[in-house]
């Protein structure tokens, strides 16, 4: 069938409209749910495609019919748009990773500035009356961090996921991670073909340091793996890449393990962590923390966050390993850091300053419970699962003048605000760091007062 594509929605899909079928309305039925229907109808359903751009027309085929949607593959571009470039990587549209390579990175831009606009316009109701300000970055070799599956029969491949699936697509280069993760990736799979990987490693993250010159591996370990074999390969592996400062080993948990949050350290070779050196601190981030991915927007991040926020008390929610309110302690005079899980909180309180207190706790413990005094600022850095509505409610509540969200998704972003808008909060500045150039993905920054 021909389509042609209207947008490009939250998740890396275009957005064209099947032709509008007849109208039957059934006399027996909800006024307003024929109304509905009736506009569903004249619009056509939504067809979600991959891999387009805004404006082209298609041939496409249907892979899923859905009531309310469908979704479709692209059989040839009949009307290109001027923004169509060709992709770099020799995996793109077959790996689940990226999606926007076919876009030239300034619309890449656009297409999200678009999309957190109308995410917030839709949802949380929200015009905004300035222009969002958008913080680029270097679209290739960003990546500080990189996780592989590996497999090792019927023979050894490591890789990342195919498009919407759980099986492996090998992969033996990622030009969106470092240089030295790349030689890092070439390094396992040297050492795979060889026979060298031992039987039970599932997984292999590689983390970069800022200057690129040395890496920490993660390797994820199944419950038949063997520590000896796995200290052995871990020690290899570092003789191999000498730019390895160390290994660290995770042993699995078994499911439906009530204690499936601690993970068990199944070998450590050489150094459990890294220091990631920023413009205004040194970070100690070890094997299993949380720390941003993109190695040339950390500093700009931080700027966006921090800059010309100063006061008496800041509260610093999701804190990870303190990338945040390390830099927001020169200007409070008391921090609290809020972090529950065990790896992340360990490298708070390793990272901290003098001021600087660590609470292990998560956000909705730390608000149920009544604030001893009211912060001048509040900062949230929450998962891709956003704040929810009660921790949302809870931090409204607290009644800060302030409050700094960093998104890394839209759609709970635009939901959260509807309950901080509500509270009396308004929207000052919304900031839109890419930092992740080629994929859907994007972080964003808003600033709140009240």
């Amino acid at each position: 069938m021909l389509l042609t594509i209207e947008k490009l929605i939250y998740g890396g899909e275009g957005l064209a409209r099947l032709p509008a079928a007849p109208l039957t309305v059934d006399p027996r039925r909800d006024k307003d749910t024929d109304k509905d229907k009736k506009e569903t109808q004249e619009r056509g359903k939504a067809v979600f495609v991959p891999f387009v751009l805004a404006g082209e027309k298609i041939e496409a085929s249907l892979t899923e019919q859905k009531p309310g949607f469908a979704r479709a593959m692209v059989g040839a571009v009949l009307e290109r748009s001027p923004h169509r470039i060709q992709p770099a990587c020799p995996y793109f549209a077959r790996c689940g990773g990226c999606h926007y390579q076919h876009a030239d990175y300034e619309q890449q831009l656009e297409i999200k500035k678009e999309i957190l606009r109308e995410s917030l316009r839709r949802t949380a109701k929200l015009e905004l009356p300035f222009d969002i300000e958008v913080h680029p970055s270097p679209p290739w070799h960003y990546r500080n961090r990189s996780r592989l599956q590996v497999q090792l029969t019927p023979a050894f491949a490591a890789g990342y996921f195919k498009l919407a699936s759980h099986e492996l697509l090998a992969v033996e280069e990622c030009p969106i991670s470092s240089p030295l993760i790349n030689r890092g990736i070439a390094a396992l799979w040297q050492s795979g073909r060889a026979g060298k990987v031992p039987e039970g490693i599932r997984e292999v993250e590689f983390f970069a340091n800022a200057d690129d010159s040395q890496l920490l591996v993660d390797v994820r370990c199944a419950g038949i793996a063997r520590r000896s074999a796995v200290r052995t390969w871990a020690d290899e592996f570092r003789s191999a890449l000498p730019e390895v400062a160390g290994v660290v080993g995770f042993r699995e948990p078994n499911p439906g393990d009530r204690k499936a949050g601690a993970q068990e350290i199944l070998v450590t070779v050489g150094a459990d962590n890294l220091i990631y050196q920023t413009q205004r601190a040194a970070y100690r981030v070890s094997a299993g923390s949380f720390f941003q991915t993109n190695r040339h927007l950390i500093d700009e991040l931080v700027k966006i966050v921090t800059a010309g926020q100063s006061g008496q008390l800041a509260l610093d929610l999701y804190a990870g390993a303190g990338l945040f309110s390390t830099a927001l302690a020169c200007d409070f005079r008391h921090i609290v850091c809020v972090e529950m899980s065990q790896t992340s909180s360990a490298d708070l309180a390793y990272n901290r300053s003098a001021n600087e207190e660590v609470v292990r706790a998560t956000a909705e413990q730390y608000l149920a419970r009544p604030v001893p005094n009211k912060p001048d600022l509040i900062v949230v850095d929450p998962p891709r699962s956003g704040l929810g509505e009660r921790v949302a409610g809870l931090l409204a509540n607290v009644g800060a003048p302030r409050i700094t969200y960093v998104s890394c998704d839209p759609s709970t972003l635009a939901r959260d605000l509807v309950t901080l808008l509500a509270a009396g909060y308004r929207v000052e500045q919304v900031h839109l760091a890419d930092l992740f150039p080629q994929t859907y993905r994007l972080e964003s920054v808003v600033h709140m007062v009240r």
